[in-house]
């Protein structure tokens, strides 16, 4: 007696198709599972056990193996316990075997039976349509999650595996989950740009910034704002696409971070990891590997506060995913490949003290502890950095008595409208920040006047290769905040004052 049934393991953000072989056999009565099983399948045994006594069935005596296909892929997670007791319960004829046809299951039993949500439940959901699913029985909890990877897809959620079997005989039918939204909206505007006073130079940039994804670092006294302004950059980021909202929410799925109310996530992720935090907490790791705060951050905000203060080994990491967009971990047995395209946001002091640019306290530092404190940073990082911004104190007076600016709403349809000129004129999700060299040629080659002014300073400067691409990158954006097809002098001007740092270098080592 053999019974199929259909599920899902997940590796990385991607569904690995699974088919639960059960076999009942004479002989002494066991349970084995087979199929390169983890420590939480393994222990499912034990968990179907009860739920079946519980619901009202006998468990059989007899010699049972449970084999996960492939046999030769690493399986994890407490998902397969549904599949498992519908096996076994389609083995011994309490159903009929029709019941699995085009039908896959996922969920973990508690030991009276109730269904409990697992991790990953829309990795699998979305490779169903693929595999010739048409119907997905899922815990209540995972039920909004499915509905949203297809619409084609019939997802089912249930309770319990009374109810499940109750559907499956056709005695209680339980309804069809209804897709639940999937991206943001215009209209969901969290904090105000407004709230910030003065600081206008560093909001223009920071609009610069969310039109074309540019990666950020503000430098600036303790207390001038850095924190405040980077919550706010959020607010003036493009609403989610459907594709882009399905994969950040495949992501938090997969690290069990998923909103219970909704099912999906729909606003740009923000994430800020305290700079305690390891260098696999930002890159991902863990067994199973689960994705860390570089993807976590993916397709939103990556907010590194004190970034001088992370450890080296952890900013290191950041370099590689900063250029692709992925992040590839490799393990003895598994090898994941998370997405990882994030804005990263940072903020760090002048010097140890932080008091080097505050023209009202005074600094204690010497330029060689100065120097160190800025050389945690290291040069090839700092080089991936498109706007360099200097933050500084806001008088008291201003505070009071200044205009509080533009607000988030009128600010953000300028950057909408900019990203939509940059999807029409390098596809859809695509952004300046990731163009091609030649895309950059054919895109934003500057006028005579801009590339005689970007032929001395990135002479004058040093810039590398890739500074000066990130600099076309910027005038890019800002052509396109204007409305303007040409990358002119005034756009190269206004982005090469975003590369403080490198001026300061100059500076400080003259070449």
């Amino acid at each position: 007696m053999l019974a199929r049934v259909r599920s899902g393991a997940v590796s990385g953000i991607r569904c690995i198709p699974v088919r639960v072989e059960v076999h009942l056999a004479s002989g002494i009565p066991s349970m084995s599972v087979v199929g390169l099983p983890q420590s939480a399948v393994k222990e499912g045994r034990d968990r179907v056990r009860a739920a079946l006594e519980h619901t009202g069935f006998r468990f059989p005596p007899r010699r049972i193996t449970v084999n996960l296909a492939p046999a030769d892929l690493k399986k994890d997670g407490s998902g397969f316990d549904l599949p498992l007791a519908l096996g076994l319960l389609v083995a011994v004829g309490d159903l009929p075997r029709e019941v699995l046809d085009g039908r896959a299951f996922v969920g973990e039993l508690g030991l009276d039976g109730r269904l409990r949500p697992v991790r990953g439940t829309l990795a699998i959901a979305r490779s169903c349509r693929a595999e010739g699913v048409h119907t997905f029985i899922v815990p209540h909890q995972n039920g909004k999650e499915a509905a949203a990877a297809d619409p084609e897809l019939t997802v089912i959620s249930a309770s319990s595996l009374g109810a499940v079997v109750d559907h499956l005989r056709g005695t209680r039918r339980l309804p069809r989950v209804r897709a639940p939204k999937v991206g943001s909206a215009l209209d969901e505007v969290g904090l105000d740009l407004a709230d910030v006073r003065g600081h206008e130079g560093v909001k223009r940039a920071l609009e610069v910034a969310a039109a074309g994804a540019h990666n950020v670092l503000m430098m600036g006294p303790p207390g001038s704002g850095k924190t405040m302004l980077a919550r706010r950059l959020p607010g003036i980021l493009p609403p989610l696409e459907r594709e882009e909202a399905l994969e950040v929410t495949t992501i938090h799925s997969v690290a069990g971070l998923l909103p219970a109310e909704t099912g999906v996530v729909r606003s740009r992720p923000f994430r800020a990891p305290h700079h305690s935090v390891s260098r696999a907490g930002l890159a991902g790791g863990g067994n199973p590997v689960r994705p860390g705060e570089i993807s976590l951050g993916h397709q939103g905000i990556l907010f590194l506060d004190e970034l001088p203060e992370f450890s080296r080994s952890a900013l290191e990491t950041l370099r590689q995913p900063m250029e692709s967009g992925w992040i590839s971990l490799v393990r003895a047995r598994e090898r994941v490949r998370f997405p990882a395209r994030f804005t990263l946001v940072a903020a760090m002091n002048p010097c140890p003290c932080g008091h080097l640019t505050d023209p009202d306290r005074p600094c204690t530092c010497d330029p060689t502890r100065v120097a160190r404190y800025r050389g945690r940073i290291s040069g090839p990082l700092r080089d991936r950095i498109d706007l360099h911004l200097e933050v500084a104190p806001v008088p008291y007076a201003h505070l009071r008595e200044g205009s509080p600016g533009e607000p988030t709403e009128v600010v953000r349809p300028r950057v909408v409208e900019a990203r939509s000129r940059q999807h029409r004129r390098l596809g859809p999700g695509k952004v300046n920040a990731t163009m091609t060299p030649a895309q950059l040629e054919r895109y934003a080659a500057p006028d005579s006047a801009g590339d005689d002014l970007l032929h001395g300073v990135a002479r004058r400067l040093g810039f590398s290769a890739r500074g000066v691409h990130r600099v076309l990158k910027v005038a890019r954006t800002i052509a396109d905040l204007e409305g303007s097809e040409r990358v002119v002098r005034s756009h190269l001007a206004e982005a090469i004052q975003y590369r403080i740092l490198d001026r300061q270098s100059t500076v400080a080592s003259p070449r």
